[in-house]
C-alpha cells in the first residue's frame, strides 16, 4: 500500500522501520525535515525499491536551517519529491512567520527552476498562507496536501488550485476528518501515516499501519477494500507521472515502481 508521508529517519531505530516497510511492500515517500539529512537518508534506503526520499526544510525549523536552503539546489536534481515543506501557523512559530514564508517561496522558486517538483506540504494553521504561496509561483510542479485541516471553504480552493491530499489513520479517526476526505475528489487522494509523529493508541504509526487509512476510506467511498486499493494505487502513478526528473540518468534512481 502507500504511505505518502512518513519520517523514517526520526523513528527509535530509523534502520528498522525501513526494513519493516521494504518487506511489507508499503510505497512509501519518506519526508525528510532537514536538507542536511538528505545524503543520509539516501544511503538509508538503498536496495529498497518502493521507498523515495523527498528533500525537505520542515516550517517548525525553518527559523533555524535557513541556511540550508543551497542544499536544495544541490540535491534538488537527484529527486521528484520535495518534503516537508510549507508554513505553520502555530502560537509558539508566531515569531517566525517571515523566514518560514521566505524559505517555502524559495522552494517553490527553485522547484520551477528544476522542472516542477511533488510537493509534500504542511499547511497547519495556516492553509489560506500556503494557498496563497501557492497561487503567486507557477510551474512548480504538484502539491499534496499532508494532513489538511483547514475548513471546508479553504478545501474546496485547494481542490480549485489542484492540489493533491494525503490522509492518515490519525486524521480519519476524527469527524472532521472524515468530512474532508469525503470532499476531497478521491482521484487525489493518497494515504498516509506521518509516523513516528502520528500514534495509534500509544505506539507510533508505522508505514504498514496506512492500510488502516484504506479501511477508512473504503467506509468513506462505500466500496470495497480492493476498490479502495486499485483507485489509490493508479492515483499514486497518475501522481508521480505528472512529474519528470530532469538530471543525468546516472544521478536517478530507478522509477519502474514508484510512478
Amino acid at each position: 500500500m502507500i504511505d505518502f508521508h512518513c519520517h523514517l529517519d526520526l523513528y527509535r531505530y530509523p534502520s528498522l522501520a525501513v526494513e519493516d516497510a521494504d518487506k511489507a511492500g508499503i510505497h512509501v515517500l519518506f519526508v525528510t525535515t532537514l536538507p542536511k539529512a538528505w545524503p543520509e537518508a539516501q544511503k538509508m534506503i538503498v536496495g529498497c525499491p518502493n521507498i523515495r526520499v523527498a528533500l525537505g526544510l520542515h516550517p517548525e525549523i525553518a527559523h533555524e536551517r535557513e541556511s540550508e536552503l543551497s542544499l536544495f539546489e544541490k540535491y534538488g536534481n537527484q529527486t521528484k519529491y520535495f518534503g516537508e515543506i510549507g508554513l505553520d501557523g502555530s502560537p509558539q512559530l508566531r515569531n517566525f512567520q517571515d523566514v518560514q514564508a521566505r524559505v517555502f517561496h524559495t522552494v517553490l522558486r527553485l522547484a520551477a527552476e528544476m522542472g516542477g517538483k511533488i510537493l509534500s506540504i504542511h499547511s497547519r494553521r495556516a492553509t489560506e498562507q500556503v494557498l496563497d504561496s501557492l497561487a503567486s509561483h507557477s510551474d512548480f510542479g504538484v502539491p499534496v496536501l499532508h494532513w489538511f485541516s483547514g475548513s471546508q471553504r479553504q478545501l474546496r480552493r485547494a481542490i480549485e488550485q489542484g492540489c493533491w491530499f494525503s490522509c492518515g489513520p490519525a486524521m480519519l479517526r476524527s469527524a472532521k476528518g472524515k468530512a474532508i476526505a469525503k470532499m476531497i475528489p478521491r482521484e487525489r487522494m493518497l494515504t498516509e501515516t506521518d509516523g513516528p509523529f502520528a500514534f495509534v493508541e500509544s505506539r507510533p504509526l508505522q508505514p504498514a499501519d496506512s492500510w488502516s487509512a484504506v479501511e477508512s476510506l473504503s467506509n468513506i467511498w462505500d466500496v470495497d477494500l480492493q476498490e479502495s486499493v486499485s483507485i489509490l494505487l493508479h492515483n499514486l502513478k497518475d501522481l508521480t507521472a505528472k512529474v519528470q526528473l530532469h538530471a543525468p540518468a546516472a544521478n536517478v534512481r530507478s522509477e519502474k515502481i514508484f510512478g
